[in-house]
């Protein structure tokens, strides 16, 4: 079984050392959370946002699932994507892939059963949509890949035409969505260049 007292231990010493660095860290962290950022990542372990952005806590409001979809008839997703809007006052809202993701290749072999292969089915759709541009690609791995970014860009177009960025935009607020990838080989995140700040780019 794992030492699940290591967690604390590591807890312990990590909220120490942040006392240490910053005495009123947690005092500010208790009295209200304002970040400018809404992360919609992959639940991959691999992929911790805060990390691989180095943001610190407070600075990014996060919701991760698998494959990093934002299907408008998940109430979690979008309640995630209402509250960050209307009550932080996101300006930005990244949706974050990455390479290598098990959830693109279990769509593109079609291997998921169960609430697994509901969950993942736009992004089989999104599959069966590209066929063709797919095909021109010489491997699987190469397939992967580019259903990885796909998918992200997907993602980036659903919550433009989403109800609460469009009302947000009706508003004027300041909101840009933006898509990214992560390559978990090297570290380092790529944008994939599809931000978009209102209606008309979408």
């Amino acid at each position: 079984m794992p030492d699940m007292n290591a967690i604390f231990a590591a807890n312990r010493k990590w909220a120490q050392k942040m006392r240490d660095i910053d005495p009123g860290f947690f005092d500010r962290l208790a009295h209200q959370q304002s970040p400018e950022y809404l992360w919609i990542g992959c639940s991959d372990s691999r992929v911790p946002a805060s990390q691989i952005t180095g943001l610190q806590p407070g600075e990014v409001f996060v919701h991760r699932n698998v494959a990093n979809v934002a299907p408008e008839n998940d109430l979690n997703c979008q309640a995630v994507i209402q509250f960050g809007v209307e009550v932080l006052g996101v300006k930005h809202i990244i949706v974050c892939g990455h390479y290598g993701c098990g959830g693109v290749w279990a769509a593109l072999k079609s291997q998921a059963t169960g609430l697994a292969s509901e969950w993942i089915g736009g992004i089989v759709d999104l599959r069966d949509r590209n066929t063709a541009a797919l095909a021109e690609l010489e491997t699987d791995a190469g397939r992967h890949a580019r259903l990885c970014e796909l998918n992200v860009i997907e993602q980036v177009h659903n919550l433009g035409k989403s109800t609460v960025v469009a009302a947000a935009w009706s508003r004027g607020q300041s909101l840009s969505l933006h898509g990214w990838i992560y390559n978990i080989k090297d570290g380092l995140l790529n944008d994939l260049d599809v931000s978009v700040g209102g209606p008309a780019g979408v």
